[in-house]
């Protein structure tokens, strides 16, 4: 198997860390926020509020499950409006409070049914990046498993953007583009190949800044060790973006994706 497409693989696997796993083992005392306050609570985002070194951070994220049950309870991760709206408010609260914001990925994409389009998911999505856009706190985003489209972009408007070396992030799913582009989506691991959503080619283009490993010389990492390093590396990006004041911030933000 290809590179991408083992990295796709990888990226789906249900036996990947989660959003919850990061947000209580990263974060001491995490307690888990719940509601949109318009419709309901979106089990497929979750949110809520930890300490890391002692200092307050707002985390949020997409959530999978592991197995059946818990996925079609998280709708596989597939977020429907409330569920940004569920993040944009904690967004709102972590800079009314001066919280840095840290968000982890995994998504395949917002979830486009009726009710969700009924509910305006379009524009949940339009508003969380706007939101996100201006925010005066610093924003870590970091992509843990599987990023497609704006689903996955609308909580990933970060000052720093990492990946795990096992993620993947493109505009669609490999599926998705060779449907688009060979009506045949039987071709996808030929378009996984051509879609640079690696973390290598991601890193190379400058659409991420950091690839957090997963191995170490071929040899798999034990999940007790990628927490161990991801908790530094977060700590260290916190404290350098601490130092900044807002309006570098929000200029080195709207900067880096005015590039694109």
């Amino acid at each position: 198997m290809t590179e991408a497409n083992e990295i796709v693989k990888n990226a789906r696997s249900v036996e990947r860390l989660t959003t919850k796993e990061f947000a209580e083992q990263l974060f001491d005392n995490f307690f888990e926020m719940h509601g949109d306050r318009r419709f309901g609570d979106d089990p497929a985002i979750i949110g809520g509020v930890g300490l890391l070194d002692g200092s307050a951070v707002t985390v949020i994220g997409t959530q999978k499950g592991r197995d059946i049950k818990e996925n079609v309870y998280r709708n596989f991760g597939s977020p429907h409006s409330e569920g940004y709206r569920k993040a944009i408010r904690l967004m709102k609260q972590a800079e009314k409070f001066n919280r840095p914001i840290v968000t982890f990925i995994n998504t395949s994409g917002a979830f486009c049914d009726v009710e969700s389009e009924d509910r305006g998911i379009g524009e949940a999505i339009a508003e969380s990046l706007l939101v996100m856009s201006q925010l005066t706190v610093p924003i870590l985003s970091i992509f843990i498993g599987e990023g497609g489209s704006g689903g996955a972009l609308a909580l990933a408007m970060g000052n720093k953007v990492w990946m795990m070396e096992n993620a993947m992030y493109s505009v669609l799913s490999p599926e998705g583009f060779a449907s688009i582009l060979w009506k045949d989506s039987s071709r996808s691991k030929e378009a996984a190949e051509i879609m640079k959503l690696t973390p290598t080619d991601l890193l190379e283009l400058e659409v991420i800044d950091k690839i957090i490993p997963e191995t170490r010389r071929k040899v798999k990492l034990k999940k007790d060790e990628v927490l161990l390093k991801m908790r530094g590396e977060v700590a260290a990006a916190l404290r350098e973006m601490k130092q900044w004041d807002k309006e570098t911030i929000v200029e080195q933000r709207q900067e880096r994706f005015r590039k694109y």
